[in-house]
């Protein structure tokens, strides 16, 4: 399952601060039909994710009833990518081949 999408880029500050993206609703609904063939556990479903010039595999897990996708600062920073930059994702389900 492969998704592309756009949203804003957020930060939460903790107890581990990091920056996420959120999965929009309708995106969400449709992991959410599949969540349970593909978690492997507490919710987190393993991904990978391409946006701008970097590909990075991650997990993305439940938060407020939306799915989110933790963004390193490796590729923040190689992105050059801000707090509420509107950001392109493509997301693809499972770990790489």
């Amino acid at each position: 399952m492969e998704f592309n999408f756009k949203n804003q880029l957020w930060y939460w500050r903790g107890p581990s601060p990091f920056h996420f993206i959120s999965i929009p609703a309708n995106e969400t609904s449709q992991i959410k039909g599949i969540a349970s063939s593909v978690t492997y556990g507490w919710g987190a479903i393993p991904v990978q994710v391409r946006i701008g010039k970097s590909d990075f595999t991650t997990s993305i897990f439940p938060k407020d009833g939306l799915y989110i996708v933790p963004i390193k600062n490796a590729i923040r920073f190689s992105e050059g990518l801000k707090i509420d930059d509107l950001v392109h994702v493509k997301l693809k389900l499972g770990k790489p081949a």
